[in-house]
């Protein structure tokens, strides 16, 4: 049976700051950050909006009544939690209106979280072939005004609907995981901002993506013409750069230019956008199907995922015919041109004006799905109008 990727789709906040003006105002050279990282602009967002706001709008577009009424699952990966008691997909399963007799939970494992749902979901629709299985990654990646981290956040979701017979990507059932115990980067229970060691975070992060690509070559004794491009988690978009480059020593030059030139194609909403977690590795799935005219069906598409901590996977999957009919490159492209940039004074005044769930309050703002008050604890969400 064939299961994966039927419906994917992304959505990030309509405000964005120039990292030229991030690093003229940090006084650093603007090719740090559009070079050294390899990041043009960061998502920003006030505080209406939240990783429940961003799943939503998410889903919005890609979802028929049909696909409510199948859907009997809903996973949502997250580590921007807003409850450390119930599920974000709870919530989302009420705002989208799914059908009452689904299973709805939260996994956290920092950028990985969605790759395991991805895995769950699919093991699901094998045992229950007329299913249909909602995993979300959605997030708020944030380290602090003036912090080393600041040049690499980000904020979005990305939505993928689950199915036999997908219409995107069929999934294959070869992947390879490794779990290792390393604080490379970890927030502890009521810290605002992650810690992170970033030269241990890096190497973790190539050493990981090494280990599972020979551990994958060995159990399905591929090589890397077997694909047509890899995909990678993005924290930002030099850094799965460095992981590929540290397998391509002994390619052929062609063989390099040709997996370089998909890789740049997978970044270039990453580039716009800065860092999802858990969402990163799929933004660039959706980048490289939107940006890329080498790919056609039947193309091996590998793809690795990695959440610090540490946890990383590899896995594969084809392009299926007419993929292309699926996508949405003309609304992505939309998405990201109508974005209202901001001044660096008036995204440190975003950035700073938190949500203070402990005094009932209201808000406005101009998304479908929004936040609209917070009363008692409990965060009320604005729902689109009916059609």
């Amino acid at each position: 049976m064939n299961v994966g990727i039927d419906k994917i789709d992304f959505f990030v906040p309509p405000y964005f700051i120039d990292m030229t003006d991030l690093a003229l105002a940090r006084q650093v050279d603007p090719n740090k950050f559009h070079i050294g990282i390899g990041q043009d602009q960061m998502a920003v967002n006030p505080k209406s909006q939240d990783i429940i706001t961003f799943a939503a709008n998410a889903c919005h577009s890609i979802l028929s009544e049909e696909d409510k009424q199948k859907i009997d699952m809903i996973i949502v990966a997250t580590e921007s939690g807003i409850d450390a008691s119930k599920a974000s997909a709870v919530i989302l399963h009420r705002l989208l209106k799914i059908q009452p007799f689904a299973r709805a939970f939260e996994i956290k494992e920092a950028c990985y979280g969605a790759t395991a749902g991805i895995q769950f979901a699919k093991a699901h629709i094998k045992e229950h072939p007329s299913s249909k299985v909602l995993v979300i990654a959605t997030d708020i990646a944030k380290y602090g005004l003036y912090s080393g981290g600041e040049p690499t956040q980000g904020a979005g979701a990305v939505a993928m609907l689950l199915s036999k017979d997908p219409h995107i990507l069929s999934l294959a059932e070869d992947q390879v995981s490794l779990t290792q115990d390393i604080y490379d980067f970890w927030r502890p229970m009521g810290h605002d901002y992650p810690s992170v060691d970033g030269p241990l975070s890096n190497e973790t992060y190539i050493q990981s993506f090494v280990k599972v690509w020979q551990e994958y070559q060995k159990r399905q004794k591929a090589s890397l013409t077997d694909f047509s491009a890899l995909a990678f988690h993005i924290p930002y978009t030099k850094m799965g750069k460095k992981a590929l480059l540290a397998i391509l020593e002994n390619e052929t030059e062609e063989e390099q230019s040709r997996i370089l030139s998909r890789y740049k194609e997978s970044i270039t909403y990453s580039r716009r956008v800065g860092n999802l977690y858990t969402g990163s590795l799929y933004l660039g799935l959706i980048s490289l199907l939107e940006n890329s005219s080498q790919l056609s069906e039947g193309a091996k598409i590998g793809l690795f995922s990695y959440g610090s901590g540490a946890v990383a996977e590899f896995f594969s999957g084809r392009l299926v015919k007419g993929y292309k009919d699926y996508l949405h490159t003309t609304f992505h492209k939309r998405l990201l041109d109508d974005r209202k940039q901001l001044s660096i004074e008036a995204y440190e005044e975003m950035f700073s004006e938190q949500l203070d769930i402990d005094t009932d309050n209201t808000f406005s703002d101009v998304l479908s799905y929004s936040l609209s008050s917070v009363k008692n604890t409990i965060r009320h969400y604005k729902e689109p109008s009916p059609k």
